[in-house]
């Protein structure tokens, strides 16, 4: 007997399809996911950690924006089991919407909102150049995760749909590449600065 995410979801027919990706994201199969913080301790660990878990904690704190963490994600507030029940029922809509299953859909949007290329600045004499660089596949995954963290939180903030609704329409649309999406125009926007720099 397969063992299915929230006893709904099969892990056995996600398709990772960036290779780049596929050693750092972890599709071992869970009922729920959550660790409580066992790899939390060193960085290297959360390789070993699912990725539906990476994604929740997440969204707990989407991480600072903006220079100087001007825009901030401090009042993010809310329980594991909060979160969770959102991305359940996100995961719904998902599977309501688009007749797929919702972790290939959330596997997609990663690989669609995961940049290769950033600008990097570095001292030369009394100035600061800056170099398009290679993205590291860890670090590939963590800013395609906490890009999708933040659009989801900003778009959820004084809208009248639901954050379940505002999670998976966001979903949906990066997982399909729409150029609406802001993560799409972030990764973009990262890759033409980086194509500048070259």
């Amino acid at each position: 007997m397969a063992i299915l995410l929230f006893n709904r979801w099969d892990f056995s027919k996600v398709e990772i399809r960036d290779q780049g990706l596929k050693k750092y994201m972890n599709l071992t199969p869970v009922v729920v996911p959550k660790t409580c913080g066992r790899y939390g301790p060193v960085s290297i660990h959360k390789v070993k950690m699912n990725i539906v878990e990476r994604f929740i904690t997440k969204l707990f704190v989407p991480g600072h924006r903006g220079k100087k963490h001007k825009l901030t994600s401090g009042h993010v507030v809310g329980t594991y089991q909060k979160i969770a029940t959102s991305l359940i029922e996100g995961f719904q809509i998902i599977e309501t919407k688009t007749k797929k299953n919702p972790i290939q859909v959330l596997v997609d949007a990663i690989e669609n909102g995961a940049l290769y290329e950033e600008v990097m600045g570095y001292r030369v004499g009394g100035i600061i150049a800056r170099k398009a660089v290679v993205v590291a596949p860890q670090r590939r995954l963590d800013i395609s995760l906490r890009l999708i963290a933040q659009d989801i939180f900003s778009k959820s903030f004084r809208n009248k749909k639901t954050f379940a609704h505002v999670l998976a329409d966001e979903l949906i649309e990066i997982a399909g590449n729409d150029q609406r999406s802001n993560v799409i125009r972030e990764r973009q926007r990262i890759e033409k600065e980086a194509e500048g720099a070259r």
